[in-house]
């Protein structure tokens, strides 16, 4: 909605009513609108207050009657973020919401009054960059964003105007209107429907745009409306609909349609959302109830949490630090000003009176004041103005050019590339050490087949699952073989084999009626929907979920065909039932639907037989029915509970089936209150579940499925890779706890040499207080034996971790447990204890729960996490990480739409983390310190000038020399060492998984990193100043004349220039082209520039300083003699630190360099015979990337062998070897290696 105000007219405090209530003026109290509206439809004289100023009266408990309006702005939408108004201050808002851009504007206002010793250009030309291409960027998204806009607000759309349709534009439809929505359409505003040219009032609509999911759903007109499908019959429909404010719940809809004196309760049912297309319906007519921002989606169409890297949080306290050093630097100068001006320095003639404060020598404070300020904006240079656009930029590129681009993440059967959906957390991905993943659809594939099941106490199925011979494979147990029968039926979602129940054989069986319930109850409880011929064979199955299509499928292959569906019937035709071979075409007839939530985890539907018998069927999980069982059948529990932990051992998901035999007079009751709470406009989905619970009890058991969900390709190897590199994996499921075991066994996540702690809520104690029904008990109980079990467990763990060899572990916790275990008094033992476990798995969980656990890691352990998933009960999970990882599999798209990070299978993860993740780490920390390295290079040069002045605020350095350092003569190389720097190649990164434990530990960018690089730039501004200082002050050119300040500085800057691009070749592990470019390329610019400012004089007198002076800096030895002993004598330091460091304290990559830098830098290719050789398919694919044109690397070279490699494969294998000394010597005696043939 547009929002709630205060009534327009102001009222007369002198007004009265009769009776109570009375109205006020609000004045500055908001109140809360009322909960519903009221919609006419097909009214415009009705709806002209709502359209534009409705009042709304509402009285409170006080008698006082408000009044409200509230306003619609029609059904145009925008999704930008700016308008011609507001994008400059706006744009610029954002801007300077960053500390180092408000830091350089308050530098550029201070460098325009008298105190400064430069131009204002020196500050304001860069900042003036850093904007314009900050802007422009933003600028071009939000134009991509209105042209979008304007496209959608200017669709057409058929609007019933008198007795006929007509075509106008989304931007113009009003609530109430009536519309007509054509195949293939989309809805332009969320509708109520009315009526379609199928039979029953049926429409059939695909959201793929709102969640993803192709499959398509059925929607039903209200039985009142189906006649108002022609214009004539439309325009005598007058219907008033009173709904629920607008909100963003997609799957929710609470509302009445009042209509010839009739209230009807609307479900989601009638709803049509904007965004959704019509599919199989020729048209449908519908009322526009929500309009543009209102509807569902606009209401939904909100960012996703924004984060922030770890790194980036790190590099504030960086510039935090350089403020720091700052104005350190700038008191040194100010109170040495304040010493140094004095009268007995006569030169400085500040005899008598001084005009300038600043050099006073009678008012010392004034001048250390002045001073100050003088040199805040001299030494502004040490924060880099373009350290974050550089960085964004980088980031950017990674993202759209490698991680998007990478085919090694291309899943080819669904022609799904990766997907970086913010390149914010590039580097993020490099420190990630606990990964939390779903199991359906993410470790599974979520391609459902029905596999077993059990029947009145009777389990069939004679298969065996991945699971069951990975179990057998790991106990020793040899199993029979795997014969199918001969008529065995295999199609998608029907895996089964036992022919005590195909084609008819369930009638031999001891109990056959139970096994007719059973097909029934799978054929008749869904809402499933069915396309194409009625025939077996042809016959497609929409449904919200592979579990119901392959239990419906199940059913057609048991011989209860389910073909065809209306809003109130499901037609079955049945096969054997009465006698052999006789098939019968059976109605049932649907009269309500308890449809499954994540909270009532089961769905029930009431049918009437043919013979007017009234039948509950309900299909949930074990733990759901089995409360809601009736008395006896004992046994028949018993045996099924028993079937159930096998089925859940062998890795399958199981549903329980019951059914229950209704009275007239009991359904009769029951629906009142079904009805009633069905038409109510509060709180309806609790008053709902309630009426459910009423008739969802004292169920008779028929038995339960298994279901089969194989493993993805690759996670097991994925998995024993990622723990190879440091990462614990969590697996949080909704899956019984025998099936989440199993599954970690089957994904290598937990093995037989681990040390397993178990904390279930199926001990004794626990069992025997929920037979007694006490809730509170139950609670204590639970609560009490959940931390018995934390207690002993983290006692044994401490006795295993205080072992040199002890075994690894890993913990199994259930949902009821955990529950307890997240409370705040057993938070912490639950946290210390799973920290210290290589892999935990989670089962019974819900979406809330996964979000809790993940917090309290984040929280917690204060380490990287990353959450990944596939379906809408990941989201919360996903968002809760620091970096979510969205699959894009058959549960829709939610999860992609809330993630970071988008793949199609979990195996590409290896990739995402150890590749990219990896690089992206080392780049960006390289970017950051380099950056830091040659401000404070320049910076230090300046001051150290200070120090040789008299501490007077005298610039060294030219001002566009200063303004142009940073923008053109240092930023290329920068950012082709962001992007391309690499020190091993994507198959050695995945190859020796161990590299990425560098990134956990943060390697490059401690502390001491910083440290290193802050005293080689102190080393080389020493080198660079004094050096060219010293050097120049004896007579050095052909007229025998000494340098003065503007030849030495610009002197110095061309070394400082020089010295800073060399230093990024020292840094990088591989040189390219485009370094050579952007390195050398740099250096030319400087002189371009310089030949190019000093070759000519304007009357500005700043320029006078440098005219015609590097022609002749250029015509004496000593500028030659400079260029070339500045930067060597400089960067001497870093090439033998380097060298003693790469020696003595190799990185773990280095050593990896040194194994394989004499192996030869061929093409894949090279190694696979051309069309004879027969390759696999993963050969083949490899074989096909290598096709590909690749940009080849030369390295610098490594100039030292290390004598480390012990070590570092005894980590490998989690034995602490430290070097030797002697390695030294013995690696660098070692015979030379054989040289790679040519």
């Amino acid at each position: 909605m547009a929002g709630w105000n205060s009534h327009g007219s102001r009222l007369s405090s002198n007004s009265s009513f009769s009776s109570t209530p009375r109205t006020v003026t609000l004045g500055r109290v908001q109140p809360q609108p009322p909960s519903t509206r009221t919609i006419h439809c097909n009214d415009s004289d009705a709806n002209a207050l709502t359209r534009f100023a409705e009042v709304s009266n509402f009285v409170q408990p006080n008698g006082i009657l408000i009044r409200l309006t509230w306003s619609s702005q029609g059904n145009s939408v925008s999704t930008t973020k700016y308008n011609f108004f507001t994008f400059l201050p706006k744009g610029l808002f954002e801007q300077f919401r960053r500390v180092a851009n408000l830091y350089f504007l308050m530098i550029s206002i201070l460098s325009c009054t008298p105190i400064s010793p430069v131009s204002p250009l020196t500050n304001v030309a860069p900042l003036t960059i850093v904007l314009i291409v900050s802007l422009v960027k933003e600028a071009f998204e939000d134009w991509k964003r209105f042209q979008n806009d304007l496209a959608i607000n200017n669709s057409l759309v058929d609007v019933l105007q008198g007795q006929r349709w007509e075509s106008i534009p989304w931007k113009k439809l009003q609530v109430g209107d009536i519309v007509r929505v054509k195949q293939n359409g989309l809805f332009p505003a969320d509708l109520l429907f009315l009526a379609s040219t199928n039979p029953d009032g049926v429409c059939y609509i695909e959201t793929s745009n709102l969640d993803g999911e192709t499959n398509l759903k059925i929607r039903k007109a209200l039985e009142k409306t189906w006649d108002y499908v022609t214009p004539e019959k439309a325009a005598e429909f007058k219907g008033e609909v009173q709904c629920e404010q607008p909100n963003n719940s997609l799957y929710t809809f609470t509302g009445n349609l009042i209509i010839q004196k009739q209230t009807l309760p609307l479900t989601p049912n009638q709803i049509l959302l904007r965004g959704c297309s019509l599919r199989n319906t020729e048209y449908i007519v519908g009322a526009v109830v929500y309009t543009g921002h209102e509807s569902k989606v606009m209401m939904n169409a909100m960012n996703v949490p924004s984060k922030r890297s770890t790194l980036e949080r790190k590099l504030d306290k960086l510039i935090l630090i350089l403020f720091a050093v700052l104005f350190t630097m700038c008191l040194i100068g100010s109170i040495g000003s304040g010493v140094f001006i004095n009268r007995k320095y006569f030169y400085l003639g500040l005899e008598g009176k001084v005009n300038d404060s600043q050099f006073d020598p009678s008012n010392r404070f004034v001048v250390f004041i002045l001073t100050m300020f003088t040199l805040i904006t001299l030494f502004s240079t040490v924060i880099p103005i373009s350290l974050y656009v550089s960085i964004e930029g980088i980031k950017f590129l990674q993202s759209i050019k490698f991680i998007n681009n990478d085919l090694n993440m291309y899943h080819a059967e669904t022609n799904t590339p990766a997907l970086a959906r913010t390149s914010n957390l590039n580097e993020e991905l490099g420190q990630v050490e606990y990964v939390f993943t779903d199991k359906t659809g993410t470790l599974t594939r979520n391609l459902m087949e029905f596999f077993k099941c059990s029947i009145g106490g009777v389990s069939y199925g004679t298969g065996i699952t991945e699971i069951e011979r990975g179990v057998a494979e790991r106990t020793g147990v040899k199993l029979p073989e795997d014969r199918r029968s001969a008529n065995a039926i295999r199609e998608k979602g029907f895996n089964f084999d036992d022919v005590r129940l195909m084609n008819g054989a369930w009638k031999n069986e001891p109990n056959p009626d139970m096994c007719k319930e059973f097909f029934r109850c799978l054929a008749v409880c869904h809402t499933v929907l069915p396309e194409g011929d009625d025939s077996p064979e042809k016959i497609i199955y929409q449904a919200a979920s592979p579990d119901e299509e392959a239990l419906v499928t199940a059913a057609k292959n048991f011989g209860f065909f389910f073909y065809r569906r209306t809003p109130t019937t499901i037609y079955v035709r049945e096969s054997h039932v009465e006698k052999m071979g006789k098939i019968d075409d059976v109605c049932y007839e649907i009269l309500n639907v308890l449809e499954f939530n994540s909270t009532r985890k089961r769905q029930s539907v009431v049918c009437r037989f043919p013979d007017g018998r009234l039948v509950l069927y309900c299909k949930g999980a074990d733990t759901v029915i089995y409360e809601r069982l009736g008395e006896g059948n004992g046994d028949l529990k018993k045996t099924t509970r028993e079937h159930l932990e096998l089925f859940g051992a062998a890795g399958l998901r199981t549903l329980c089936l019951a059914y229950k035999n209704l009275s007239p007079d009991m359904y009769e009751s029951w629906n009142e209150k079904f009805i009633q709470a069905k038409s109510s406009l509060r709180d309806r989905e609790k008053k709902l579940d309630e009426v459910a619970e009423l008739i969802e009890k004292d169920l008779i058991l028929i038995g339960c499925t298994a279901i089969e969900d194989k493993l993805q390709e690759g996670v097991p190897a994925c998995i024993q890779i990622l723990s190879k590199a440091g990462i614990k994996i969590w697996v949080l499921t909704g899956d019984k706890m025998e099936t989440a075991i199993n599954i970690a066994y089957a994904c290598n996540l937990i093995n037989n040499d681990m040390k397993q702690f178990i904390i279930s809520s199926e001990i004794d104690d626990i069992r025997e207080v929920e037979e007694k029904g006490d809730p509170l008990e139950i609670a204590r109980v639970t609560k009490e034996a959940v931390k018995t079990q934390l207690r002993n467990c983290i006692e044994e763990a401490q006795q295993i971790l205080s072992t040199v060899t002890g075994p690894k572990l890993a913990l199994v916790i259930d949902g009821k447990c955990l529950m307890y275990a997240l409370d705040p008094s057993l938070r912490g033992m639950l946290l210390n204890l799973s920290l210290n476990c290589s892999s935990v798995v989670c089962c019974r969980v819900s979406p809330l729960q996964k979000a809790q656990v993940t917090s309290m890691v984040k929280k917690g352990a204060k380490k990287i996490t990353l959450s990944i998933g596939d379906g809408a009960n990941d989201v919360s999970m996903i968002q809760a990480a620091h970096v979510g990882v969205g699959i894009s599999g058959l549960e829709g798209m939610q999860a992609v739409m809330a993630s970071d990070f988008a793949i199609a299978q979990f195996r590409f993860l290896t990739d995402l983390l150890l590749v990219h993740g990896r690089l992206s780490y080392i780049r960006i920390c390289k970017v950051v310190t380099y950056f830091f390295y040659k401000n404070l290079t320049f910076t230090l040069t300046q001051f150290w000038f200070i120090l040789q002045a008299g501490f007077s605020g005298q610039r060294y350095y030219d001002d566009w020399f200063q303004a142009c350092y940073n923008v053109l003569f240092t930023s290329l190389p920068v950012v082709m060492l962001g992007l391309f720097d690499k020190d091993v190649n994507a198959s050695l990164s995945k190859r020796y998984p161990q590299l990425y434990v560098e990134g956990l530990r943060n390697v490059f960018f401690k502390w001491r990193v910083v440290a290193g690089w802050t005293l080689f730039s102190v080393y080389q501004s020493l080198i660079v100043f004094f050096f060219v200082t010293r050097c120049g002050t004896s007579p050095q050119t052909s007229a025998g004349k000494m340098f003065g300040l503007w030849d030495i500085s610009t002197m110095a800057f061309t070394c400082l220039v020089i010295t800073v691009n060399l230093r990024l070749l020292l840094c990088c592990n591989n040189i390219t082209k485009w370094h050579h470019i952007s390195v050398w390329g740099s250096i030319m610019a400087w002189f371009l520039f310089i030949f190019g400012y000093s070759g000519f004089m304007t009357k500005s007198d700043r320029q006078e300083n440098v005219y015609f002076i590097i022609f002749i800096l250029m015509s004496t030895p000593f500028f030659y003699l400079m260029l070339v002993l500045v930067p060597v004598a400089a960067l001497v330091g870093d090439f033998l630190y380097q060298g003693l460091q790469r020696w003595f304290f190799p990185y773990d990559y280095q050593i990896i360099q040194e194994m394989h830098h004499h192996e030869p830098d061929v093409n894949v290719r090279a190694q696979y015979v051309e069309v004879e050789t027969r390759m696999t398919p993963e050969e083949a694919r490899t074989f096909a990337l290598a096709q590909l044109p690749s940009q080849r690397s030369k390295h610098t070279g490594f100039a030292f062998d290390s004598p480390a490699y012990e070590s570092f494969f005894a980590a490998q294998a989690g034995v602490h070897a430290p070097q030797k000394p002697w390695d030294v010597v013995r690696r660098a005696s070692m015979v030379k290696r054989a040289k790679p043939t040519k």
